[in-house]
């Protein structure tokens, strides 16, 4: 009969005397007549294996097919057996046995047969099982893990899953907010990296503009893991702060090179960072990374240092001609409220002016009429009247002298401010 290997299956232990003894062995120790076990202290230690013998067995002749000498002797003429001992060999292997089982009996109490190494087992399994027993903390999220394959995920408390090795969990922090720094690096961490490193960043603020000019664009973004998708950024993703900050540098350099500098640096900076965010996250969704984008906080949009003052003058020259168009807005808005006013009321000045002068003539027209019916039914008195009321109208306002023809020529009689003493004040009648 022949093994798997094709060769005599005596030729599994082979030929080594060490082998051969150590199969003995565990015939012995496993073997029992009744209760009694075959092997007991007394047995007669084993002849020792010398070192030559070893050596021998190595040799390509220890096999059963190779040369023999007389009576199944080496060449050399030795004898060979499994009982040949030497330094090291069978005896001081039976003696660990000894000693291990020595040290078992010492631990276990007396009677401690075969139910009670199974109750030993069943404890320590037990005890294994208890150890699967985790908690979560109220800022993560477990994913557990059989024999290194997902197998779902777990909330805050108290959870169980296989401990290992044949399960493992991992925890994530799923609500904790999560910043990068893109085109700068903040003292501390320049600090802590080495005093060589300076906090700017050019290889990643400079960026080019839709009409070929170069802004220096400084921000930041905030994330932090989908409390959906945790294995995402889990096992989809080697390294994910790394990942976003490539992202985020990539959204941002193609949002700036379709914009031109002049709107990046005034107008269109607002319209910036919603417009990265959601190119951002649009990128880390077709990645499958689990991360989600909060916010992209714009720090600084400059030109680069070296024209960065003459774009300032620019920038500030824009400012005052907004400035300026800005206070002679407001001037035309107080200016011509104020110029309608007084037209409107220079028309109503004009409008009431005519008014009166026509309503004079006409009065002065009404009361002719009148005067002239008078004047027909009494002509003499009428005249009399006129001339008397044209006389005291044109001499009542006028100063008055008085000749008294009686006391000569040129003599003047004097003659008393009697419009001062005058009891007709009004209407320009004396």
């Amino acid at each position: 009969m022949r093994n798997r290997y094709g060769s005599p299956r005596k030729r599994a232990f082979g030929s080594s005397p060490l082998l051969k003894q150590v199969a003995y062995l565990y015939f012995v120790r496993n073997c029992s007549v009744g209760d009694e076990p075959l092997y007991s202290h007394e047995l007669v230690a084993l002849p020792r294996v010398t070192r030559a013998e070893r050596q021998r067995d190595k040799m390509p002749w220890s096999d059963q097919g190779g040369p023999k000498g007389p009576n199944d002797n080496s060449p050399w003429g030795q004898p060979r057996g499994p009982w040949s001992s030497g330094p090291g060999g069978p005896q001081d292997f039976e003696e660990m046995l000894r000693r291990s089982q020595d040290s078992l009996r010492r631990i276990l109490p007396s009677g401690f047969g075969g139910r009670g190494v199974a109750i030993l087992v069943l404890l320590t399994m037990l005890a294994w099982l208890l150890s699967g027993f985790y908690t979560v903390g109220p800022n993560e999220v477990g994913l557990n893990l059989i024999f290194g394959k997902y197998r779902g995920k777990t909330q805050a408390g108290l959870n169980y899953n296989l401990p290992s090795p044949v399960g493992s969990v991992i925890k994530l922090a799923v609500t904790d907010r999560n910043t990068i720094d893109v085109g700068f690096r903040e003292e501390g961490a320049a600090r802590r990296r080495g005093a060589a490193q300076t906090p700017e960043a050019p290889e990643e603020s400079l960026m080019l503009t839709g009409d070929e000019n170069i802004a220096d664009v400084k921000f930041r973004v905030f994330w932090q893991i989908d409390p959906a998708r945790p294995e995402d950024y889990a096992f989809n993703v080697a390294n994910p702060p790394g990942t976003v900050k490539a992202v985020s540098e990539s959204a941002m350099r193609e949002i700036v090179g379709q914009t031109q500098i002049q709107k990046i640096l005034t107008a269109d900076r607002k319209l910036i960072e919603p417009a990265c965010q959601q190119l951002m996250q649009r990128i880390l969704d077709d990645y499958h990374s689990g991360v989600l984008v909060l916010q992209v906080l714009l720090l600084s949009v400059d030109p680069p240092a070296s024209v960065i003052a003459a774009f300032r003058d620019v920038t500030a020259a824009q400012q005052d001609l907004q400035r300026l168009g800005n206070e002679a807005e407001a001037y035309a808005n107080r200016v011509v409220p104020e110029a309608r006013g007084a037209s409107a009321r220079i028309l109503q000045e004009a409008e009431a002016y005519r008014e009166q002068t026509v309503a004079e003539a006409r009065g002065q027209a009404s009361r002719f009429d009148q005067i002239y019916d008078q004047y027909k039914r009494a002509p003499a008195i009428t005249r009399e009247r006129l001339y008397l009321e044209t006389i005291e109208r044109v001499l009542g306002g006028s100063e008055k002298i008085i000749l008294d023809e009686r006391g000569g020529a040129g003599h003047v009689t004097p003659f008393a401010p009697l419009p001062s003493f005058s009891p007709f004040q009004s209407g320009g009648r004396r």
